[in-house]
């Protein structure tokens, strides 16, 4: 009998790179620290010694120098020995700090809220089901409102908005719009404020959403908000145009909603499909160094939602393969599908109901 010798160096490797997994999930954490508190903009300001920096952000000096040390270990900040002053270096206060849509340092914000929900996840491995969308809420509400909201901000008109053909022009002469799944509709009053001869309405079946959509919308003449599920979106009058954001993979019937968005568009309406960039396939996503994300929070949130409805759980990496074929059978012309400006995550279909 034959016994498979371990080679006791690729042991030792791959524990190094499981303890450096672990390792990154904890700065993650200290990441979230940073963005919460202000640290990484009060860092940006110049070299701080911790004292100095805890004044700058308003914060107690003790916790402050050992997030100091956490980040300064993990290379994220740089310490100076001789003048005990720590550096964000400029280009990484262009990932972690300010108000633009660069600043991917909100995404943090996920790992830490998702992990409250893994015992229901697990739970679910052994008896099936899901962790319904209830659950996560309110948090997951102001999770997703500050991951998109500065994305919104900075890309959304400039960078977003060119990707979908004649729609802009469409826009400025004055159209009706929805966007599905809109949450706390940031998208929405933004494109009311700047296309002021359109009328725009978000859906979302989340009522605290819905609320604090319709307070930012103060003062929009042209935008409204209903709590409301897109499986069955109203059919009339009907819609020139439709975006959804991130909304399609996780919902228990994406086929009956996209049937639903296909009903409430004109004869030679948009689809703006704005939707995870990933294939269908794990095999092609095997060179992507951002699966392994995209298929944790599948597990943890997208596909777990849509289970716990009984629903598809298509998950996170639905894939554009699958992502297109849906399209298609629903009797979208798909027009496009292009990359995203300042977003590795997701791409953008575009599509049109058949005139």
């Amino acid at each position: 009998m034959t016994t498979s010798l371990i080679d006791e160096a690729a042991v030792e490797g791959f524990a190094a790179r499981i303890f450096s997994i672990y390792t990154d999930s904890m700065l993650t954490l200290m990441i979230d620290v940073g963005s919460r508190t202000g640290l990484f903009d009060a860092a940006a300001a110049g070299p701080a010694t911790s004292a100095e920096l805890a004044e700058r952000a308003g914060l107690q000096e003790r916790y402050v120098r050992e997030w100091l040390g956490a980040m300064s270990t993990g290379d994220i900040l740089r310490y100076d020995p001789a003048t005990r002053t720590y550096t964000l270096p400029p280009e990484h206060a262009a990932c972690l700090a300010g108000d633009g849509s660069a600043n991917i340092a909100p995404l943090s914000l996920v790992t830490g809220h998702l992990a409250t929900h893994l015992d229901g996840v697990i739970r679910a491995f052994h008896t099936g089901g899901g962790v319904p969308y209830e659950a996560f809420r309110p948090r997951f509400t102001e999770v997703m409102d500050t991951l998109s909201r500065g994305f919104f901000d900075g890309a959304l008109l400039d960078g977003v908005l060119p990707l979908t053909g004649d729609l802009p022009q469409q826009l400025a002469r004055g159209i009706r719009v929805a966007d599905i799944g809109c949450g706390t509709g940031h998208a929405v009053n933004l494109l009311a404020a700047a296309y002021p001869s359109s009328e725009f309405v978000g859906y979302d079946i989340a009522a605290d959403a819905i609320a604090q959509a319709q307070a930012e919308a103060t003062g929009l003449t042209n935008a409204r908000f209903e709590v409301h599920d897109v499986i069955d979106i109203p059919a009339e009058p009907p819609l020139d145009a439709i975006f959804a954001f991130d909304a399609i993979h996780d919902q228990a019937d994406p086929v009956g909603v996209l049937r639903s968005i296909y009903q409430a568009l004109r004869p030679g309406g948009t689809f703006v499909m704005f939707d995870i960039k990933a294939s269908s396939h794990v095999e092609r996503n095997l060179g992507n160094p951002l699966a392994p994300y995209l298929y944790s929070i599948s597990t943890l949130h997208c596909m777990t939602v849509s289970l716990a409805l009984g629903g598809a759980g298509l998950g996170t990496c639905w894939g554009e393969e699958l992502a297109r074929q849906m399209l298609i059978d629903t009797g979208f012309e798909v027009l496009a599908v292009t990359d995203v400006p300042d977003d590795p995550l997701d791409v953008l279909y575009l599509a049109r109901k058949p005139r």
